[in-house]
C-alpha cells in the first residue's frame, strides 16, 4: 500500500505552493489536500464565525476547495478520512490534534509579520501564537523540519528561538523565480503600483488615508494602480482610493506579480510581494526596512518545490520516531507564578518599541 501525505493549505499563495510541492511526490505517494483547520477551542471559535479574517474563514475554505476541484486534487477535509505517514503544512500557528503525532514539515509562506507587543506576549505564552499571526511562525516546535526561504530568514528564525537543526533553506516555490513574471499579458507599463494590505481586517492599525496620500506623493503625477489585497473590504478600499487618488486604476483580482513586473515603482505595506519587486530591480517602498528585506530575500533557485519534496521524501522514509511535547494551559499559570510579571511586562514593552 502506498504511503499517504496530507497537504494543509490556506491562502491562494499557500495553496499553490503546496500544489507545486505535491507534483514532485504524487508518483510515489498518495497526496491528499485540506483547507487549513483547527481542533479544540480554536475550532469552536471557527464554528461560531470568529475566525473569518483568517485562513480558516469560510471564504478561504471555499476558495481552497474550489482550487482542489479545479485541479482534480484528492480532498480530505480536516484530514479525517485517512491515516497519514506525513503532513506538510503552510502554518504552525495552530497544530490540530490529529497531526501532532505525524511526521510534520512546515513550509514558510513568505514574509513574516513584525515583532510587536503581541508577538512578545505570544512568545512568552501570555497569548496563543495565532494572536500574533505569522510573527510567531516556527515557534511551535511541533514540526520535524521547517523549509525556509533564505539564509537571511534562517538567521531571523534562529534569533527568534527556532531550533537550528530543524531549519532547511530550500527556497519557497512562489518566490524562487521572479523573472518568470516578466513574460506577461498585463496591459499597463511604467506606472506606480500600490499593493494594499488586510491589516484592518486582521485587527491591526492602518491609516489608509495616509497610505494613499503618501503613495500619491511618491508617484509625482505618474500613473498609479492599486492592487487590493484579496482579504480586505474592497468596497471600502475603492471608496477611499477614489476619494484621495481619483485618477488611479484599481484591481481587485489578477496577478500582483505580473503587475509588479510591469511597474516602475512598487509601494507595499506588509506584503511578500515586495520580494518580487526587489528581485526584479524595482524601486521599492515598504513598511519594513528595505535593506533588511534584501538580506531576507528568498533565494532564486527555481527549484524550491523539488527541494521541499526531497525533504519530505527523506523524512517519510526515515525510521525516526517523533516525540513532541505540547504546551498546555498550565504553562501560562506556571509562567505567571514564576516571574515578576510587572518587570516582564516592562521588558516586553521595551522589546516591542
Amino acid at each position: 500500500m502506498r504511503k499517504k501525505i496530507l497537504f494543509i493549505c490556506g491562502s491562494r499563495n499557500q495553496t499553490t505552493q503546496m500544489h507545486q510541492i505535491s507534483e514532485y511526490l504524487k508518483q510515489e505517494y498518495d497526496c491528499w489536500f485540506t483547507p487549513f483547520y483547527a481542533t479544540g477551542h480554536v475550532e469552536f471559535l471557527r464554528k461560531i464565525g470568529l475566525t473569518e479574517m483568517t485562513i480558516m474563514g469560510r471564504e478561504f475554505v471555499e476558495r481552497c476547495i474550489n482550487y482542489f476541484q479545479e485541479h482534480d486534487l484528492n480532498i480530505d477535509y480536516q484530514g479525517a478520512f485517512n491515516s497519514y505517514d506525513a503532513v506538510i503544512t503552510c502554518a504552525d500557528l495552530v497544530i490540530p490534534r490529529n497531526i501532532r503525532n505525524k511526521k510534520l514539515i512546515l513550509v514558510q509562506e513568505g514574509m513574516t509579520d513584525p515583532e510587536n507587543l503581541t508577538y512578545y506576549l505570544a512568545k512568552y505564552k501570555l497569548l496563543p501564537r495565532w494572536a500574533a499571526s505569522t510573527a510567531t511562525m516556527g515557534l511551535s516546535d511541533a514540526y520535524d523540519k521547517f523549509c525556509i526561504a533564505s539564509e537571511g530568514y534562517k538567521e531571523l528564525f534562529i534569533r527568534k528561538g527556532v531550533n537550528p537543526e530543524k531549519l532547511i533553506v530550500t527556497g519557497i516555490p512562489n518566490f524562487d523565480n521572479c523573472k518568470k513574471y516578466l513574460n506577461n499579458s498585463f496591459p499597463h507599463k511604467n506606472f506606480v503600483l500600490v499593493c494594499t494590505s488586510d491589516a484592518r481586517e486582521t485587527f491591526k492599525y492602518e491609516n489608509r488615508k495616509n497610505t494613499i496620500l503618501n503613495a500619491v506623493k511618491i508617484a509625482r503625477g505618474k500613473p498609479m494602480i492599486f492592487k487590493l489585497h484579496p482579504n480586505e473590504n474592497h468596497r471600502r478600499a475603492m471608496k477611499e482610493i477614489n476619494t484621495y487618488a481619483p485618477a488611479a486604476l484599481i484591481y481587485t483580482s489578477g496577478s500582483a506579480e505580473e503587475m509588479i513586473a510591469n511597474c516602475d515603482t512598487l509601494i507595499t505595506q506588509f506584503s511578500s510581494t515586495v520580494y518580487v519587486g526587489i528581485a526584479l530591480g524595482k524601486t521599492v517602498y515598504s513598511n519594513f526596512d528595505v535593506k533588511e528585506l534584501q538580506k531576507l530575500m528568498p533565494i532564486q533557485n527555481n527549484s524550491s518545490a523539488k527541494n521541499i519534496a526531497n525533504v519530505c521524501r527523506a523524512l517519510i522514509e526515515s525510521e525516526e520516531t517523533k516525540i513532541i511535547s505540547f504546551p498546555n494551559r498550565k504553562n501560562i499559570f506556571t509562567y505567571f507564578k514564576q516571574v515578576n510579571y510587572k518587570q516582564k511586562f516592562v521588558q516586553l514593552i521595551s522589546k516591542a518599541s
